[in-house]
C-alpha cells in the first residue's frame, strides 16, 4: 500500500567494497543512483563508503536507517567470503538470513542458459534477510532485496554497474515511486563560467547560495573554469524548470559574458560554433604546452581545426616563420606566433600559447602568453602562475580557448 507522507522522503547511498577504499575502482554506481533519484524528486542527503568488514558495515547501515527513509546499498552480493552485505543488512535490522529456493532457481537458470558451471559458493547468493522482498536479477547472478523497517526501506543491489542500473530502473524506482508516493522532480541547470575565480563568483551570488532556498545554487571549480549549479525541486519537471528560469536570468545578468555556455557546452564546442558562423578555421601554435590546446581543439572542434605546430624550443618557431626576440615577454611572443601560424596555415584565425619559466622565482612560476590573430590584428594576454607544469598547461589551454571565444565575431 502506498504510504502517505507530509515530510520529504530522505535517501542515502551506502557503497560497499574495500576496492573502493583502496582506489582500485571508481564508484560510478552512486552517480547513476543520484541521477535517477533526482529524476523522481527523491532527496539524497548522504553517501557513505565502507569496506568489507561486517561490524563496520552493520554500524553504517544502522546509522543510515536512523536518519533516512530510503537506504540503498551497492556491492558485496557476490559468492565469495568477502561479500558480506547480506550479513551486514541482517545484523543491522536484527533478522536471520533465510534461503530462498525461488532466487536459487533463478541463479541456476542464469548459469544453465549460458552453459556455465554453477559453483557451490553461488548458493550463498540465494540467502536474504527474513521477510525481505526479493529482487530477481535477470542480467547477473547476484539478486538484490528490499527490507522494510516500518516506513523505512533498506534496498540492496549488486555492485556490477550494468546489473545495478537494470535492477534500479526496472524494480527499485517503481517500488519507491509507488510506496512513497513520489511525484516530484529535481532539475539541474549548469552554467559554464570562465574568467573569474570561484571565490569572487561566490561573492557575486552569495544571496542565491543561502540555505533553505529553492532553487539552490552552488559552485564547482575546475582548472580555469567554474560551474554554477542551479537545482530546483518541483511537483513536475515543468514546475522545476519554471523555478530555474528567473534565477538563471539574474545570474547571467550579474556574470555577463563570463558565462560561455550551459549544461553540456564546452569552451572548444562554443569556439567551433562561432567559427562555423564566422566561416573560418583556426590554426594553433604552442610553445612549451605539449599540445594541450591542440588536443582540445582536435577533440571538440575538429571540423574547424586546421592543425598547427607544437614547439618545444624557442628556436623552433622559425619553422612557421616567426623569429622571436629573446627579450620579448610571453605575450609579445604569443602575438608573433599567432600571426605566423595564421599565415603558415593559410587560415582566418591563428591562436598561440607560450609558456616560459620565470627566472629565479621560488617556488617556480611560469609566465603564460596567449594571443589570437584575426583579420590582421592580434589580441593577447599575459599571466603568471605557480604550481606543477601539467596544471599550468591546462590553465593555459582554457585561457587560450576563452580568448578565442571572445575575439571571434558572434
Amino acid at each position: 500500500m502506498m504510504a502517505t507522507r507530509e515530510a520529504p522522503v530522505q535517501a542515502e547511498i551506502v557503497s560497499v567494497g574495500s576496492e573502493l577504499l583502496l582506489g582500485q575502482i571508481v564508484d560510478t554506481n552512486s552517480t547513476v543512483i543520484a541521477r535517477h533519484f533526482a529524476a523522481i524528486g527523491l532527496d539524497l542527503y548522504y553517501k557513505s563508503t565502507v569496506g568489507d568488514n561486517l561490524e563496520r558495515l552493520a554500524a553504517v547501515l544502522k546509522q543510515a536507517l536512523g536518519r533516512s527513509q530510503v537506504v540503498i546499498t551497492t556491492g558485496g552480493l557476490g559468492p565469495t567470503a568477502d561479500d558480506i552485505t547480506r550479513e551486514g543488512v541482517a545484523e543491522a535490522v536484527g533478522r536471520e538470513l533465510r534461503f530462498s529456493p525461488h532466487l536459487m532457481a533463478g541463479i541456476e537458470a542464469f548459469f544453465r542458459a549460458r552453459g556455465f558451471t554453477l559453483s557451490p559458493s553461488n548458493r550463498r547468493q540465494a540467502f536474504i534477510p527474513e521477510g525481505a522482498i526479493p529482487i530477481e536479477n535477470p542480467v547477473g547472478t547476484a539478486p538484490g532485496f528490499i527490507v522494510k523497517v516500518g516506513e523505512r526501506s533498506l534496498i540492496t543491489l549488486p555492485g556490477v554497474p550494468r546489473e545495478m542500473e537494470h535492477l534500479l530502473v526496472h524494480r527499485v524506482i517503481p517500488y519507491l515511486t509507488g510506496h512513497y508516493g513520489l511525484r516530484g522532480r529535481i532539475c539541474l541547470r549548469i552554467l559554464r563560467v570562465c574568467g573569474l575565480g570561484e571565490s569572487r563568483i561566490g561573492e557575486l551570488l552569495a544571496d542565491f547560495m543561502e540555505k533553505s532556498r529553492n532553487p539552490t545554487v552552488g559552485t564547482l571549480a575546475h582548472l580555469g573554469q567554474v560551474d554554477v549549479r542551479i537545482a530546483a525541486k518541483g511537483s513536475s519537471e515543468a514546475e522545476a524548470q519554471a523555478l530555474i528560469i528567473p534565477v538563471e536570468a539574474e545570474i547571467r545578468r550579474r556574470l555577463g559574458d563570463l558565462v560561455f555556455g550551459a549544461d553540456q557546452d564546452t569552451l572548444e564546442g562554443v569556439v567551433a560554433g562561432k567559427l562555423e558562423r564566422f566561416g573560418g578555421r583556426v590554426a594553433i601554435a604552442e610553445l612549451g604546452t605539449a599540445g594541450v590546446v591542440a588536443e582540445r581543439l582536435g577533440t571538440g572542434a575538429a571540423r574547424v581545426f586546421a592543425g598547427g605546430m607544437i614547439l618545444v624550443r624557442p628556436q623552433e618557431t622559425r619553422w612557421i616563420g616567426a623569429d622571436l626576440p629573446g627579450e620579448a615577454g610571453p605575450e609579445a611572443k604569443a602575438r608573433l606566433l599567432a600571426r605566423a601560424i595564421r599565415l603558415w596555415g593559410n587560415v582566418e584565425v591563428g591562436a598561440a600559447t607560450a609558456l616560459e619559466a620565470v627566472p629565479g622565482s621560488q617556488p617556480a612560476t611560469v609566465a603564460i602568453g596567449i594571443a589570437v590573430s584575426l583579420d590582421g590584428r592580434e589580441e593577447g594576454r599575459a599571466y603568471t602562475f605557480g604550481g606543477d607544469l601539467p596544471t599550468i598547461r591546462i590553465r593555459a589551454a582554457t585561457l587560450t580557448l576563452d580568448l578565442l571565444r571572445r575575439v571571434i565575431p558572434a
